[in-house]
């Protein structure tokens, strides 16, 4: 697999983390350590709270020590940012499923902060070994390894900035979730939820449901490139003569309802996410 066919492998988040390492002007320093990354010479990552610790394997028979780290962001500027992440329900969504938003940085400089780092500068790396350039490429090679980490899980990023996947979802949940809470009535000190007395039907009314769901049950997304109109096929109209651009009549009102159909899952999409309110 080559460079290009690998990069464009990696989801969108790892190949901004990467694109920062591969803009370092020493070349050869960056394929040495690109090596060291593919030839298996990073023997171990882990994480101690936002703080990156590995051992790579170098020219000396003990493996070299290093440390890589961001600039954590304080318990207040993360509350901040949970509560903008909240506010928005693809966000929500999208990070309760697993996935990291297209515009997840809107969240952050809206609170002015960053997600990713501006330069080499701001990513903080030690390594044991006699290299005084920073970073060598035993640094290198973690920075690369840790873009694969990025597409496997995103949520690692985030926890370079402080915060772990458990305390993201948790906070999330919680926010979101307290604008569906019941109200509850007591008895003899035991909260009980109010019983519902309706039971009759109402044909109006049907089709509509007005109380909230569980945030973390629910994932709004949009529809697939492939549509009801792909697996039904074209409508089977009465020949007519083709016109001077060889488009049937099927064709033509197959090519309008695609039209309208992603007009309307379009709308949907925004309607969903209550666009208008956030």
């Amino acid at each position: 697999m080559t460079n290009d066919t690998l990069q464009a492998s990696r989801e969108w988040w790892s190949q901004r983390w990467l694109e920062l390492l591969d803009s370092y002007r020493f070349k050869k320093r960056l394929e040495r350590a690109r090596n060291y990354a593919r030839q298996g010479n990073v023997l171990s990552i882990e994480f101690k709270g936002a703080k990156v610790l590995a051992k790579v394997q170098g020219s000396e028979v003990e493996p070299y020590k290093l440390s890589l780290s961001l600039d954590a962001f304080s318990d207040e500027e993360w509350g901040y940012v949970i509560e903008t992440m909240s506010q928005k329900a693809i966000f929500a969504a999208k990070l309760l499923a697993g996935e990291m938003p297209q515009n997840i940085e809107e969240v952050f400089t809206a609170n002015g902060l960053s997600l990713f780092p501006f330069t080499l500068s701001d990513v903080h790396g030690k390594c044991s070994c006699p290299d005084k350039a920073n970073p060598c490429k035993h640094i290198g090679a973690v920075y690369y390894q840790l873009g694969d980490r990025f597409s496997e899980d995103p949520f690692v990023l985030f926890q370079l900035r402080g915060r772990t996947k458990e305390q993201i979802i948790r906070d999330l949940r919680q926010l979101r979730g307290a604008k569906a809470e019941t109200p509850t009535t007591e008895t003899s000190g035991i909260p009980q939820s109010k019983p519902n007395t309706q039971y009759s039907a109402n044909i109006q009314s049907f089709w509509q449901y007005h109380e909230p769901l569980e945030s973390s049950l629910v994932v709004i997304a949009p529809s697939s490139s492939e549509t009801v109109l792909d697996t039904l096929g074209a409508i089977p109209l009465a020949k007519t003569e083709e016109s001077a651009v060889n488009l049937t009549s099927s064709d033509v009102v197959m090519k309008y309802l695609g039209t309208l159909y992603k007009e309307v899952s379009q709308k949907a999409m925004l309607e969903a996410m209550n666009v208008g309110d956030s």
